[in-house]
């Protein structure tokens, strides 16, 4: 159904994905919610559910190279009540939300504190005698800030807050607060909200400020599936503190699971580009595709190779996620704290290699690179914010290790990714003798897995050293933060590798196909394992013989590649709308584009503009 639920966001008169970068932040936030209506609108009609898990409602979505306001709530606000709340509360509200009655944000992080979530200083406190939540924003920096669509567009949000009763604090849980009225869509009374203005990007969202003067909601809008408070006030708590977390794992997989997607469209326009784009003369009187040279070759060809890497992991996460959520419905809750550890350092990992990877795609494509009409900023500027969305990096990859030391000191009971544990340390060489043991996917996962042995090894003998210092636990864990943080990123690179190439081998495809799709994998496990060389070499498994073997088999693996490459970034099937590129387009005529799209610049509305008349003419003619 791929095709046809395209064509009716590509093909629909009432949408226009123009070059947005010409237009105001006023006016690409009104496109923003005249899409996301049209969306609506022809969801309704072909009687598509605008849910998280429809996959042509996903397809629709993905064909609007912006953020519009219905993903927050189908990814956030829905989600959070259909996982988090009563069979009564799912009764009431998620038809209202589906039927968008009610349209919902998310307001977590506050002016003062982000992703320290334990740290939230808005206060929900329970009056028995009405059974009503009070809720507060008791200082500047308990101000609500950043959630999406609120300052101007939602009438609702899910409102995480401390939950107080007779004075003692329960910590944070999430209530249902309406912000805004159904009839003329101002601010509830003892409620201020508003845009917290522009930004680096996300120029069709409204993030937003909200604070709260003694809002009164009844008992029955706190979500209450695990946590409860009874009328009379009594707290019953939640088997599991971990449950609280379940929305933002939701919205963690789906940031590893876009990164793909965003990083695929950057290669394909880089590497349409470089394949239309000649530069220098390699022999007199012949200037070749930018393409065929092997310095562009391996920046970009890791690039595409790593969005495919990213593909098989956001979909292995999310498949991972839905039967935890399964499991979690019959209060099953043992794999929680596990798909917790993981879902940390992913998305830090995902969102942080791929930015870069985009930054890296921009350069690729020199001087016009530069250029919004490259298409290439739009897609920087909507990765830029994964890295501290949804929790800030460096603190995940902390969570993240915080579950790999537990799981250290206790491997019997690790998990069966995390197996690896269970081997004692020691030191052995890398059984690769030659260019063909380098496609074998047993030998590239074991240097993986050696890597983040070594490194999870290491990081828990930095805090035993702290501890036996005379360190306190806190200060051990900080002095060691570096050690922690490398140790999360080396798991989550033999992870991604094992759960790619693995994957990849159940794929049902042609041999040519095949021997395609293992070129791509096998290049990315390559030039990771060659990008930290260097710890693979101080803990002996590799030596100066295998450094060699690994480069030469990426360049090999380069020159495989490139016949294909612009066959492969074509398989994406990224429409041109999505991609607003003058570069990267499908039909490569990049120049006319170029042309074209400097045209429609505002300063080129008039032959002259109105500055000379004002201040230009007046130097000109020394009249100053």
């Amino acid at each position: 159904m791929l095709y046809s639920t395209e064509s009716m966001i590509y093909d629909n008169p009432n949408i226009d994905l123009p070059y947005r970068f010409q237009s105001s932040r006023e006016e690409n936030y009104v496109q923003g919610i005249k899409l996301a209506t049209e969306l609506i609108k022809i969801c309704k009609k072909h009687n598509i559910p605008v849910t998280l898990e429809n996959p042509d409602y996903n397809q629709l979505l993905r064909c609007i190279p912006d953020f519009i306001s219905v993903s927050l709530h189908v990814d956030m606000f829905e989600p959070s009540i259909a996982f988090q709340g009563t069979e009564e509360q799912k009764k009431k509200w998620i038809p209202l939300a589906r039927d968008f009655k009610v349209f919902g944000s998310y307001a977590q992080t506050e002016m003062g504190h982000g992703t320290f979530v334990r740290g939230l200083e808005t206060t929900a406190t329970y009056d028995p005698i009405h059974q009503q939540f009070v809720l507060n924003s008791p200082t500047l920096t308990s101000t609500k800030w950043w959630p999406g669509y609120t300052g101007r567009t939602c009438n609702h949000a899910i409102v995480v807050a401390q939950l107080y009763i007779k004075d003692k604090c329960y910590g944070v849980h999430l209530f249902i607060v309406q912000l805004r009225s159904l009839k003329d869509h101002k601010p509830m009374p003892g409620i201020t909200l508003g845009d917290i203005g522009n930004k680096f990007g996300y120029d069709t969202i409204d993030n937003g400020f909200l604070r709260f003067n003694n809002i009164r909601i009844p008992r029955e809008n706190m979500l209450m599936k695990y946590a409860q408070v009874t009328p009379q006030g009594t707290y019953i708590p939640p088997i599991s503190s971990k449950t609280a977390y379940s929305t933002l794992m939701v919205a963690r997989f789906i940031l590893i699971k876009d990164s793909s997607k965003y990083l695929a469209a950057a290669t394909t326009i880089a590497i349409r580009y470089s394949a239309v784009r000649h530069q220098t003369e390699i022999t007199p009187g012949k200037e070749p595709p930018v393409l065929d040279y092997t310095t562009q070759q391996m920046k970009l060809f890791p690039q595409l190779a790593t969005s495919h890497a990213f593909h098989f992991i956001g979909k292995y996460m999310m498949d991972t996620y839905n039967k935890v959520n399964a499991a979690m419905s019959n209060s099953r809750l043992d794999s929680l704290s596990e798909l917790h550890g993981i879902s940390t350092g992913l998305k830090a990992y995902v969102t942080e290699v791929t930015v870069s990877g985009i930054e890296v795609c921009r350069r690729a494509c020199g001087g016009h690179g530069y250029s919004n009409a490259s298409g290439i900023q739009n897609l920087y500027s909507r990765t830029l914010p994964n890295v501290t969305l949804d929790g800030e990096n460096t603190v995940l990859y902390l969570q993240a290790a915080r579950y790999l030391i537990k799981s250290f000191h206790d491997p019997e009971n690790a998990s069966d990714i995390l197996s690896y544990l269970r081997n004692s340390p020691k030191r052995e060489v890398w059984k690769v003798d030659s260019l063909q043991d380098l496609s074998n996917n047993v030998l590239l996962i074991s240097a993986f897995e050696q890597r983040a042995l070594s490194k999870i090894t290491n990081a828990a003998r930095k805090l035993k050293e702290h501890s036996n210092n005379g360190k306190d636990k806190y200060d051990a864990w900080n002095c060691s933060g570096i050690e922690l943080v490398q140790a999360a990123k080396a798991h989550c690179q033999y992870f991604i590798v094992k759960c790619y190439l693995e994957s990849l081998d159940k794929v049902v495809m042609s041999s040519s196909l095949g021997k395609v799709m293992k070129s791509i994998a096998l290049l990315y496990a390559n030039y990771v394992i060659d990008e930290n060389v260097g710890d693979l070499l101080e803990i002996g498994f590799m030596n100066e013989k295998h450094v060699r073997l690994v480069r030469t088999k990426i360049l090999h693996l380069l020159q495989e590649i490139r016949p294909n490459a612009v066959a492969i970034v074509d398989s994406f099937d990224i429409n041109d709308k999505y991609l607003s590129s003058a570069l990267g387009a499908y039909d490569g005529d990049v120049y006319n584009r170029l042309y074209q799209w400097a045209k429609l610049s505002p300063l080129n509305k008039t032959e002259v503009h109105s500055s000379y008349t004002k201040y230009l003419q007046h130097l000109l003619k020394s009249n100053l």
